[in-house]
This record gives structure tokens, sequence and C-alpha cells, in this order.
């Protein structure tokens, strides 16, 4: 089931609204009631409702229908609106809607109702705006007759529902006046629709984003002169944009993400009065050409994702509007510099992760005084950024990961004046240098999110760690960094996803870890959300929000020993746990058997004695589980959840008998076949934690492989 957040939809402040009821009161005639026939469909409708939420109360057959809730009536006491949004209604919706001849507009949106959208509705000769959105409406949509005389409506909206089936064609050649139309996050399919533009002359509003709509985009849109938003992101659709598009001067949003679009942007410079352009994720090629300075009104650009090239035009510094710039994911290249950024006052985002730019970061960029993210990394520019990134007073989000940077002391002091820093990603530099742990690194008291991972870095873990008391994400792993884990871990009281794997960390596992108190707690973390999402080991996992990471403790591939403390057992929120590849000892503590959330339990290539303790069939959600490369011993549990993990999750363990490997409990001695020591561990590829947020329309929106640093 496709999952909707309803929009908040009040635009009037409540001493408006409240004018309007006096007024409408006011007005209305003291005597006069609605007609029989409307109170009886209404009451036909309320029948139609299984859950109402108390609308019953109101809804009285011995009182006037116009004084009925979410009812409005016109001063000959017509019933004119039906507004019932966000009410939790259940249940299907009514046909004897239809009944209601003065019906002018239908609001039941952000509800639960199932079933079909009554053709009643759609082809009603008063409604001129049916909202039905944020549903549960299923189906396919009735074709209309082209020669059903011409309907009156103006904006119909059926978005977030699980509509399926083909768009109809021929309904839309009846919508005369039809303005606005969105069936954006259903199931619906075939092409879009080209009539729309020649029945409707003043439509405005094409919306069918996230549906699986197929085909090229028509030229047949080119007659809609008075177009202004053009929105099919998350489709199928391929070809290239007809030149017919870029007629439409009055077009303002283009909105295509996450196709097969292919070709060249040479005609979207003729579109003056664009403001949003977005094209992410399909394969445009060729490079933003020098003429886009003419689109004075851009704000948004979003390239991501294609086959782009070539450099930067100068021109872009005359789009002075531009708040968002995002092209990661492409070919580009050449230096920055030659974009003046301090005529771009207003920028928010920018956003060139993975391509093939070089030179410095250009000064200019620091004038850009309202950026809340820069994400610069797997690229080619060399330098330090420079002390004027202060000067970003609202620089919440930076990435510089896997950009050949160097002397980690002196850039972390300079980062420590980016006062607003929640994210701060710079894995993948500063190869072979030491883990700094002067005092005199300050600052980043905000920070949430910290990456220095795959640096290989030398040293221990240091203590100006410690004061990030707002810490929810820590990235160490891959480095060489040594010694035990500092007691003072546990301070970080809302610390809810730490990796430290593959280091050559000592010792034993510190009970301070068994103290960390998000990882004991079912409490979630602040809903701040990044300003561009964060990436984790796979194109298909990107994180919106810190408190969206899961709750993960990551010792993978270290030089820990002894034993798994008891106190294992009071990460109740734990939902992964790696020791993998270490010298640990003893047996598997029945503590963790108490991790009910546990998604992901690794505890392979160890010293681990003794048999499997039964009740780990009680990790219901568990879906990885690895113990192979140990000492263990007795039989594989045949029934429960360890029973569903395959042989490999048990490999390596001589003394192990059962169903899924060659030795059989009750056998004398463990054939030949069965005893697979592995005294080198090699190179051993580590689980992926497969966890994801679809985002309500923002949704896996990329593509990138990012396997060794975060973006």
């Amino acid at each position: 089931m496709r999952s909707h957040h309803c929009p908040n939809r009040s635009r009037f402040p409540l001493p408006f609204l409240g004018l309007a009821l006096v007024l409408l009161i006011s007005l209305a005639p003291p005597t006069s009631c609605c007609t029989e026939q409307e109170k009886s469909s209404l009451l036909q409708v309320l029948a139609g409702f299984s859950q109402n939420l108390g609308l019953a109360e109101s809804w009285r057959s011995d009182t006037d229908c116009c004084t009925w809730e979410g009812i409005t009536c016109s001063l000959n006491r017509t019933v004119t609106d039906v507004s019932l949004a966000s009410r939790g209604l259940e249940g299907s919706i009514s046909p004897f809607l239809g009944n209601l001849t003065g019906l002018l507009r239908l609001n039941l949106s952000c509800n639960s109702l199932s079933g079909g959208l009554p053709l009643e509705l759609v082809s009603s000769s008063s409604i001129i705006l049916l909202d039905v959105s944020f549903n549960r409406l299923t189906g396919a949509l009735s074709e209309l007759s082209s020669s059903t005389p011409a309907r009156p409506l103006q904006v119909l909206n059926i978005s977030s529902n699980l509509f399926a089936g083909r768009f109809p064609s021929t309904t839309w050649e009846v919508m005369n006046s039809l303005v606005v139309l969105n069936a954006s996050t259903n199931s619906l399919t075939g092409q879009l629709p080209t009539t729309l533009c020649l029945s409707a002359p003043s439509f405005s509003v094409l919306e069918l984003s996230i549906n699986e709509f197929s085909g090229n985009i028509p030229p047949g849109l080119g007659n809609c002169s008075m177009l202004k938003l053009l929105s099919a992101g998350y489709n199928n659709l391929s070809g290239t944009l007809p030149d017919e598009v870029f007629k439409v001067t009055s077009l303002e949003h283009i909105s295509l993400p996450n196709n097969w679009l292919e070709g060249a942007l040479n005609g979207i410079t003729k579109l003056t009065n664009l403001v949003t352009l977005d094209l992410g994720g399909n394969k445009i090629s060729g490079n933003i050409p020098d003429a886009i300075g003419e689109l004075k009104s851009l704000e948004e650009l979003h390239l991501e994702q294609n086959h782009m090239s070539g450099e930067l035009p100068s021109s872009l510094s005359n789009c002075t509007h531009l708040t968002t710039i995002i092209l990661k994911g492409n070919q580009f290249h050449g230096e920055l510099t030659k974009v003046n950024f301090s005529n771009l006052p207003n920028l928010k985002k920018l956003d060139l992760l993975h391509n093939n730019f070089i030179g410095k970061i250009p000064e200019s960029l620091y004038s850009c005084s309202k950026l809340t993210a820069l994400r610069l990394s797997s690229n080619h520019f060399h330098g330090q950024p420079s002390e004027k990134i202060g000067n970003l007073k609202s620089l919440s989000f930076l990435s510089l990961a896997n950009l050949s940077l160097t002397n980690i002391t002196r850039t972390l002091q300079i980062l420590g004046r980016s006062r607003s820093l929640n994210t701060l990603l710079i894995g993948s530099n500063f190869l072979h240098e030491t883990m700094p742990e002067d005092d005199g690194i300050n600052g980043f008291e905000n920070l949430q999110v910290l990456s220095m991972s795959d640096c290989s870095l030398s040293g221990t873990i240091p203590d100006w760690l410690s004061k990030l008391t707002n810490l929810r994400v820590l990235f160490l792993q891959s480095n060489q960094l040594t010694g035990p884990i500092p007691e003072w871990i546990s301070s970080l009281n809302l610390l809810l996803y730490l990796d430290i794997s593959n280091n050559s960390f000592t010792g034993e596992i510190s009970t301070a870890l068994m103290e960390m108190p998000m990882l004991k707690s079912d409490k979630t973390a602040s809903k701040v959300f990044f300003e561009l999402p964060v990436y984790l080991f796979s194109p298909f996992i990107q994180y919106l929000k810190p408190g969206a990471f899961p709750k993960v403790l990551n010792l993978a591939i270290n030089k820990f020993t002894g034993v798994i403390p008891g106190e294992i057992g009071q990460l109740r929120a734990l939902v992964s746990l790696n020791l993998s590849s270490n010298k640990l000892t003893g047996e598997i503590p029945e503590p963790i058997c108490t991790l009910t959330n546990l998604q992901m339990l690794d505890l392979s290539s160890n010293h681990f004695t003794g048999t499997i303790p039964a009740a780990l069939n009680n990790l219901h959600f568990l879906s990885k589980f690895n113990i192979s490369n140990n000492d263990l011993e007795g039989p594989i549990p045949t029934v429960g959840q360890l029973s569903t993990f395959p042989d490999s999750s048990f490999d390596g363990n001589p003394k192990l008998c059962g169903p899924l490997i060659v030795s059989h409990c009750g056998s004398a001695e463990a054939s030949p076949e069965s005893i697979n020591s592995r005294e080198e561990i090699g190179s051993k590829v580590i689980f992926a934690i497969a966890f994801g947020a679809f985002f309500a329309v923002g949704v896996l929106y990329d593509q990138m492989v990012l396997a060794r640093y975060f973006g």
C-alpha cells in the first residue's frame, strides 16, 4: 500500500475565515431550508461511509442540511459545497452526490475512502472543482464519450490514490473549462493526453508524476498556449523533448525527472519564463547551452544523473534568481571559476557530486551568504577550503569527500568556523595522516552527522569528539585507528549510528558502548531534515534526516578480544549489530536474544564456542544472520527464524550439525567435507545494511554508486 502524506491546505488566516463565516450567516435567509431531495441524497452519501468520526451527529434528518458540518449552501439554499477533507472517512464515495444539481465544489481529500470514482461526479453538469486526492480509490477511470455535452469542470485532483489502467483520452475533449489536472501518484498507464490543449484553451497545470505512463512527450502539448506547469516525473517516458514544447513560452515549471528522456537542451532557452527545470535521472546529453543566461526567472536547475558534459557556461551567472543547482552524476569538467557565484545572491543549494571539475573551489562561492548546502565530493578540486567559509552563516550541509584534501588538522580548524553545520562528510581524503588530538579543534556544536571514513588515518579516537553533544551519526570506518574505545562514548546522548569497522582497535568491547542512551531507548532523534540526501552503501539508500538512520553498532574487522559483555542486552533499540572478524571468545551470550529489534546480526570470523542459543529464534525481524567461521558446536535449529537462513550463515564451524550442512546430527564423526577450516579471512565482504526511506514524493531519487565513501 502506497503511503501518502496529506498536505496542510489552509491558505487563509483565521480572522479572514471568521469574517467570511459571519457574512455567510448574516446573508443566509433565516427560515428557508435545503430541499428534501438534497437532504435525502446527502444522507445516502453518509450511509456510504463506514467510518465518519461523528459526522452523523451533525447530519441529522430533522435539521436543515445547510447547517450540517462541511455543507455550504447558496442564498437560495441550494447545496454548493461539500467539504469533508481530513475527516477520517472510510467507505465509498456515493454516486448520490451527482443528484446535487447545484454542487460546485466537492472536496473529499485526505481520507481513507476506497472503491471507484463515480462517473456521476466527473460527468456532472455543475461541479467545477473535484478533489478526491490522498485516498485509497481504485479501479480504472471511466471514459466520457466525445458526444457528451461540454462539462464545466475546472479543477480535477485525483492524485495519491490507487487508480490503474489506461488514462482516459476522449474524456478531456468535453472538458472545455479545465484548468488544472492532477493525477499524480497512481498506477495509470498509456500515453500523456494530447487533446487537453485543443479542447480547453485555459488549461495551465498538468501533473501526472509517479505513474506508469510511457511513450514520447506528445508534440500536441505545444498547443497549450496557457500551460504553466508540465510535470510527469517518475514514469517511463522516452524520446526527446519535442520542439513544439519549447514554443509554449508561458511555461514556468517543467518537471520530468526519472524517465528515459534523451537529446540535448538547446531549445530550452526559449522558455524565458521558466522558474523550475527538473530533468534529473534521464539520459539527457550535451552541455548546458550558453544561452541559459536568458532564463532570467530561473530559480531551480536539476540536471543530475544524466549524460551531460562540457564546462559550466559563464552565462549561468546571469540567472540571478537561482536558488538550487543540482548537477551531480554527470561528466561536467573544467574549472568552476568561470561562473561568478557572486552574482547568485539567492543560491541555497549547490550539488556537483561525481563530476570531473578541476581547479580550486572558487572564492566567489563564499559570497553566497544564503548557501545552506554545498556538495563538491568526487571531483578533482585541489587545495583546502578557504577560511572565508566562515562567512556562510547558514551552511548546514557540507560534503567534500574524495577530493584528495590534505592536512586534516587545518581543515577541521577552518570548517569549525561554520557554526551552523549539522552534516560534515570529508571521507576519502587526508590519506595516511594522523587523526588530530588537538584540543584546539573547536566549533561543530550543531554537528549531527560526521564522516571521516576511508582515510587510512592513524591514531586513536580523539577526545574532541566528546564535545559534539548533538552527534547522531559517526562514520570512522576504514582507517587505521588503534587503541580502545573511549569511555566517554556513552556521554554522546544522541548517538544512534556508530561505525568504526575496518580499523585496528584493541582490547575488550567497552561496557561504555552498552550505556549509549539512543541504543537503549526507542526514542527517535529530532525531526531535522538534511538540505541534501546522505547516501549509504547503495545508490538506492538515501537518508533525508538523521532520525531516519537505523540504530547501528558496527565494530567489525578490528582486533577486539575477550567476550561479548552481558550488558549487550541493554541495547534494546539496536537494529544492526556487527562484531565480525575480530578475536572474540566465549559463548554467544543469551542477552543478545533479547534484542528483538535486530534485523542484522553478524558474529562471523571470531572464536566463539558453545552452542547456538535457541532463543535467537525470538529475533523475528532478523533478515541477515551470520555466525560462520567460529568454533560453535551442536545442532543448528531446524525450526523458527534461524532455519530460514542459508547454510553459508553457519559454514566454517566443524562441530555444528544439522540438515543444512554435511555433518548430520547423531553421526559418529563429522565427514571430512564438513571440516572446512578457514584460517585466512582474506578479503571479507561485509553485510550491506538494507534500510531506506520512501519519501513521499521524495522517493529513490538518485542512482549514484558510492561504495567507498559517503556523498
